[in-house]
């Protein structure tokens, strides 16, 4: 009898240490469960975070090489891109003040980007046209001053 008992307490012993084992396994996959969640959460905000950034850049880049001038977005990116190379050239042109040899270069080049801008001006829809001459008046505006 001592024989059966002895086993039994031994036989509840050893289930109840692997029990404990298996708990504090349980317990340590859990937390590594909650660690990797945490890592990944704080990847994605970071991910998101550099989007944002990126987004706000993007839309920075469409500023006019002109302070204070915004070129809208168009339909055709051909509009904005010649908008932008319209905009460095009078940026040119005012950074040029008495400058005789700039400025015959300059005008030269005014001469294509005039002819370029009509050309643009005829292919737009009637509010596309209308963004279009609005910035095309602002840049020249801040022009003006340089003449």
């Amino acid at each position: 009898m001592k024989k059966v008992i002895l086993s039994v307490f031994v036989v509840g012993a050893l289930l109840a240490t692997s029990c404990k084992n298996a708990k504090e396994e349980a317990k340590d996959a859990k937390d590594a469960v909650e660690e990797v969640a945490n890592d990944a959460a704080e990847a994605t905000e970071d991910a998101a975070t550099k989007t944002v950034e990126a987004m706000e850049e993007a839309v920075e880049s469409v500023e006019s090489a002109i302070e204070g001038i915004t070129i809208p977005e168009f339909e055709d990116p051909k509009v904005g891109e010649f908008l932008q190379t319209y905009s460095q050239h009078a940026k040119d042109y005012i950074e040029a003040k008495g400058d005789v040899v700039k400025n015959t270069e300059l005008a030269k080049k005014s001469v294509e980007l005039a002819a370029q801008a009509k050309e643009i001006a005829t292919n737009l829809s009637e509010e596309a046209a209308t963004k279009f001459n609005n910035t095309m008046a602002a840049i020249q505006a801040k022009m003006a001053p340089a003449q």
